[in-house]
């Protein structure tokens, strides 16, 4: 289960990446790719934008499904020990050394 949600999530995070950079932006972007219009050379302008803008916010929504998803499937699983939290530890004892004595002159 865990490593299927890990590739879901890994996928939907590169897809959305791509989604946003092949969006209009004032840099181009990706937006030259394939020559002309790119991606506006199948749709209209507006059918264009309401497309990626409407594929943006669904893997964005995807994306942060998975990640609630596996950030709770994980939650106390660190292998065989279950994960406690830094507060709730108790706290190591530190060998400090002594202090030497100063050394005092003889007269």
């Amino acid at each position: 289960m865990s490593t299927f949600l890990l590739v879901l999530h890994l996928l939907v995070a590169i897809f959305l990446v791509a989604l946003i950079l092949l969006q209009r932006s004032s840099g181009g972007a990706l937006d030259g790719l394939g020559g002309g219009n790119s991606a506006s050379s199948f749709l209209t302008a507006r059918g264009t934008g309401n497309f990626l803008t409407k594929a943006t916010a669904t893997l964005a929504t995807l994306f942060f499904i998975t990640s609630i998803a596996l950030s709770l499937y994980y939650k106390g699983h660190t292998g065989n020990v279950v994960a406690k939290s830094i507060l709730e530890q108790a706290p190591v004892e530190q060998n400090v050394p002594a202090i030497p004595a100063v050394p005092t002159a003889e007269q």
